[in-house]
C-alpha cells in the first residue's frame, strides 16, 4: 500500500563538489540550505544582502555585486531610530548610520570577491509579489515596517521576471563561462498574500524558472524543493508552528534529497567526515584543562589533516590556529 506521493528527481546536471565556490541568494530556505552547506565545510557565501524574497530584489543584488559599487549614506533612510537600506534585509539595520554602512559594505566586498571565483549560484525565489516606493518606483527588498501608504504592491509577470534575469545570466556567463545556476522555489507559503494569490505567485515563479531553463539549458537547473514540501511532505506535522514554514524535520528531509541529486559522488562520501569536523570545531568542553580535552584537540587536528589530504583546496588556516591556541593555553 502506497501512503504518499514519491517524487522521482533525476540527478541534477548542475552539481556541487567541494572544489566549487557557491553564492546563495533568496528566501529563508536559501539560508537553511546555505547553513547546511557551510556546516558541511563547503565554501559558500550566504545572502550577502540578507534574506530576499522576490526575483527583482535578488536580481538587483547580483547587479550590485557585478558593479562592485559601495553604498553611501544616500542609500540609507531612518525610521523608528534605526538606519535602513531598501536593498537589504533588516538584519543590516542599525542605530548608527556608520555601523549600518560598515556592515553593508563589508559584506558587499566579501561577496564581490566570492563572485569573481564562484562556480555555482543558488537562487531561491519566495514570492512574485513586490513592493515599490510610490515616490521613486524603486522595488524594495524589505519595507522595514514603514506604513503601507508609501508603497504599491504588484505581482511580477513571467515576462517581467525573465526580462530581468535573461540579460543578467547572459552577462555573468560571458564574464564567467563555467558558472552554473541552480534555481529553487521556496516551499514557504506566503500566507499574507492570500491562499489563491500565493498559488498564483508560486506558479509565476515556476514558469519563469522554466523559461530561463529553456534559454540557458546548459547553465541552469531546477531543484524541486517546493514540490517535495507540497507532495511528499503534505502533512501539517512537517510544518513549523506558523503552519507556513517547513519544520526542522522537513528541511532536513529536503536537504537529504538535495544532497542525493545535486552533489557529486565524492562530496556525498565526505559529508559525514565534514559533519564530524564541524561538530568538533563547535564543541564546548566541560573541562578545558583536562587530558581528555587535550586528546580531543589532537584528534580534531588529525581529522582536519585527513580531510585536507582529500580536499587540498579547502583552507583550515584559522581553525588550525584556534586549536593550536587552545593547546598552548592548557
Amino acid at each position: 500500500m502506497i501512503l504518499y506521493t514519491k517524487i522521482n528527481i533525476p540527478r541534477s546536471p548542475v552539481r556541487l563538489a567541494y572544489e566549487h565556490r557557491a553564492i546563495l541568494f533568496g528566501s529563508c530556505f536559501a539560508e537553511s540550505i546555505g547553513r547546511r552547506l557551510s556546516d558541511s565545510l563547503f565554501r559558500v557565501e550566504i545572502n550577502p544582502f540578507g534574506t530576499l524574497y522576490n526575483p527583482a530584489s535578488v536580481a538587483m543584488a547580483i547587479e550590485r555585486l557585478i558593479e562592485g559599487m559601495t553604498f553611501t549614506s544616500d542609500d540609507l533612510f531612518q525610521h523608528e531610530g534605526l538606519y535602513h537600506s531598501f536593498f537589504h534585509h533588516s538584519s543590516f539595520s542599525s542605530a548608527s548610520a556608520d555601523d549600518c554602512l560598515q556592515q553593508i559594505n563589508d559584506r558587499l566586498q566579501q561577496a564581490t570577491v566570492m563572485l569573481s571565483s564562484a562556480d555555482r549560484i543558488i537562487v531561491t525565489w519566495g514570492t512574485a509579489y513586490v513592493y515599490r516606493l510610490k515616490e521613486t518606483r524603486q522595488t524594495v527588498a524589505n519595507c522595514h515596517k514603514l506604513p503601507e501608504k508609501y508603497f504599491e504592491r504588484a505581482r511580477l509577470s513571467v515576462e517581467e521576471i525573465v526580462s530581468l534575469w535573461e540579460p543578467l545570466i547572459a552577462k555573468l556567463q560571458k564574464k564567467y563561462p563555467s558558472l552554473q545556476w541552480l534555481f529553487t522555489v521556496s516551499p514557504i507559503r506566503h500566507w499574507r498574500d492570500g491562499a489563491h494569490e500565493n498559488q498564483l505567485s508560486k506558479a509565476t515563479l515556476h514558469l519563469a524558472v522554466e523559461a530561463l531553463q529553456e534559454r540557458f539549458p546548459v547553465q541552469t537547473a531546477y531543484f524541486p524543493a517546493y514540490e517535495l514540501m507540497m507532495d511528499e511532505l503534505r502533512d501539517y506535522r512537517f510544518y513549523a508552528d506558523d503552519m507556513c514554514h517547513p519544520s526542522p524535520t522537513a528541511i532536513q528531509y529536503i536537504w537529504e534529497r538535495f544532497v542525493e541529486v545535486c552533489m557529486d559522488e565524492p562530496a556525498r562520501c565526505l559529508l559525514k567526515e565534514a559533519e564530524e569536523i564541524r561538530k568538533a570545531l563547535n564543541h564546548l568542553p566541560f573541562n578545558p584543562q583536562s587530558e581528555a580535552y587535550r586528546r580531543f584537540l589532537t584528534q580534531t587536528l588529525l581529522k582536519i589533516d585527513r580531510f585536507n589530504e582529500k580536499m587540498p583546496y579547502l583552507c583550515f588556516k584559522q581553525e588550525r590556529k584556534d586549536i593550536e591556541r587552545l593547546q598552548t593555553e592548557q
